[in-house]
């Protein structure tokens, strides 16, 4: 009777097990100048404001997330909340909309920098201002009361 280490030996020099699952690689690898050259059609302000963390500054509830990737998808994020994806685009030199739950919502960026981002957000007749931070990394989100 062989010994299982010679019988597992065999059974790789055959290739059995080869088609066992694996994790999954993405075959469409973007490269940093890569991203580059996709942003690079796209106009300063975009730029300067897509592909980060943004963390809203607000006393109420921690952790809000917004992350505006070039590709047109919406992160957001909460301590407190399941994510949601949607996908957003610029309908204006300074104005965004992204859609949540079958409503649709304009924003203007009113100002951005490398570390502050204010949008004002037009809630029906309201308009709200939301002011965010670039995120620090590492961050966690802090233990929630239950």
């Amino acid at each position: 009777m062989a010994s299982k280490a010679a019988l597992f030996a065999l059974l790789a020099m055959w290739g059995v097990g080869t088609c066992l699952d694996a994790p999954a690689i993405a075959e469409d690898a973007v490269s940093s100048e890569d991203a580059i050259d996709a942003m690079a059609g796209q106009s300063p302000l975009k730029r300067s404001f897509a592909n980060r963390v943004w963390v809203q500054q607000s006393n109420d509830l921690p952790g809000v997330m917004k992350i505006f990737l070039s590709d047109g998808t919406l992160v957001q994020d909460s301590c407190w909340e399941t994510h949601r994806l949607s996908t957003w685009t610029m309908t204006g030199e300074t104005d965004l909309s992204w859609n949540e739950d079958g409503m649709d919502i304009a924003a203007k960026i009113v100002s951005v920098t490398s570390t502050d981002l204010h949008l004002q957000l037009q809630l029906g007749a309201e308009k709200v201002d939301e002011h965010y931070s670039a995120a620090a990394v590492p961050s966690v989100c802090p233990d929630m009361p239950k």
